[in-house]
């Protein structure tokens, strides 16, 4: 009788990890839960954070891929870095990849937003709704408008990013804690695809291409440190981890004096020694090709059997890598051609192209990159006339960080790159 009882309440168990761990991909019924505001994260869900030695109420980061349709969830663990706690299939998303620019366009927003507890929307119509903060500073130095652009449930996108109501009741909570916990702001990183080597050299056609360098550089920085970058903003640019001597940031003015903390540049770099190789890589095995980005109708075809059934508002998009394709670049060019009357200027890759002179380098704030400097390394500025490094201002706590109950002496703070660095 006792083995019966223990094998019952491991399937049980088994059962209810498994429907948490499908939460992304597995429709789940959310109709009966009163209190959607206050619902709390699955005991499965909180089990693995604490195994991951993740407080609940730790702060949290947001990351979005458009082209793989993910959301993800980080979390700051005890030592301050952030690992991944949750990722979600998006439902819908709209628009193509690329960033939005003006208000009915339809294009869901990319690049770096700070949430605050003011942008949670327990009322929302659709389930429940966290605002992205489109337009930010640096939206808003280019012109860029737009209103309303959310992370909710119901499934249907107009410039949105759209989950399920059961993944944005998660998602939700998610915020609700961390904000409860302390975190001011909660960073949310939306990018047009993850930014590896390979996906670079596909894109590499795109108009948007010079945009998606300037976010890599963030991209970069954290996937080295693994801590949401502190992001400023000077000549309509996004600057990420600079520090600077008695200048401040304007989002449309010159950026003052900067540079990268000594001990960032150096992983960086060593980061960017990698990411050659995969280019050069990537070159040789697209050479000639190039990637048809598809629009929203042609994923939406792809999933048009998912409607069935259901309501008018459900509306998913279905994926753009499955939609869109790989072909030469004279049909590419053709293709663009008909369908905006617009010939594409395209610069074929010899088979002798190397990574160094094909990859993509990011935009930087002063002196040119040469040829063999890394993309990453590219947003590293060197001090001002007279500075040595050892003489830059070391910059305050990334204001991301778990906020501890007081603050401690300013003589005993690390400098924000200081808190992954290997000891």
């Amino acid at each position: 009788m006792r083995l019966i009882h223990l094998a019952l309440l491991a399937c049980t168990t088994f059962a209810l990890t498994s429907c948490n761990d499908t939460l992304d991909t597995v429709e789940a019924d959310v109709s009966h839960i009163k209190n959607k505001v206050g619902h709390p994260l699955s005991p499965a869900r909180l089990a693995e954070m604490q195994k991951l030695g993740m407080e609940r109420n730790a702060p949290i980061m947001i990351r979005i891929f458009k082209e793989e349709g993910a959301l993800e969830i980080w979390k700051a663990k005890r030592d301050n870095r952030f690992d991944k706690i949750a990722e979600y299939q998006i439902c819908a998303w709209s628009g193509k990849l690329g960033p939005k620019v003006k208000e009915g366009d339809r294009q869901a927003p990319e690049g770096f937003y700070n949430l605050t507890p003011g942008h949670m929307n327990p009322n929302s119509s659709y389930y429940l709704a966290i605002n992205t903060g489109f337009p930010n500073r640096y939206d808003q130095a280019n012109g860029r408008t737009g209103t309303n652009l959310m992370i909710h449930g119901a499934c249907s996108s107009s410039g949105c990013y759209s989950m399920t109501d059961a993944q944005v009741l998660e998602i939700y909570a998610f915020a609700r804690d961390a904000f409860t916990g302390g975190q001011k702001t909660i960073q949310l990183q939306a990018f047009p695809f993850r930014m590896t080597a390979e996906n670079m050299v596909r894109h590499r056609h795109s108009e948007h291409l010079e945009f998606w360098k300037m976010l890599k550089v963030g991209y970069d920085n954290f996937e080295v440190t693994k801590r949401p970058p502190e992001v400023n903003v000077c000549e309509k640019k996004y600057v990420f981890n600079q520090q600077t001597e008695g200048g401040s940031f304007n989002a449309s003015a010159q950026c003052p004096a900067m540079s990268t903390p000594p001990a960032l540049a150096s992983a960086l770099s060593s980061y960017g020694k990698t990411y050659d190789l995969a280019y050069d890589k990537a070159s040789k095995k697209y050479n000639g090709m190039a990637w048809y980005d598809p629009s929203e109708a042609e994923r939406k075809a792809l999933v048009a059997d998912k409607r069935k059934g259901r309501e008018a508002a459900y509306a998913p998009t279905g994926s753009a890598l499955k939609a869109g394709k790989l072909m030469k670049e004279a049909e590419f060019a053709a293709l663009m051609d008909k369908k905006n009357n617009i010939t594409p200027v395209l610069t074929p890759q010899s088979p002798t192209t190397t990574a160094t002179t094909s990859r993509p380098v990011a935009p930087q704030q002063q002196a040119p990159v040469t040829a063999g400097q890394t993309a990453i390394a590219s947003n590293t500025t060197q001090p001002a006339a007279g500075m040595t490094t050892a003489s830059v201002p070391v910059p305050s706590m990334n204001p991301l960080a778990f906020a501890p109950q007081q603050a401690p002496e300013p003589e005993k703070k690390k400098p924000f790159w200081k808190l992954w660095a290997t000891e």
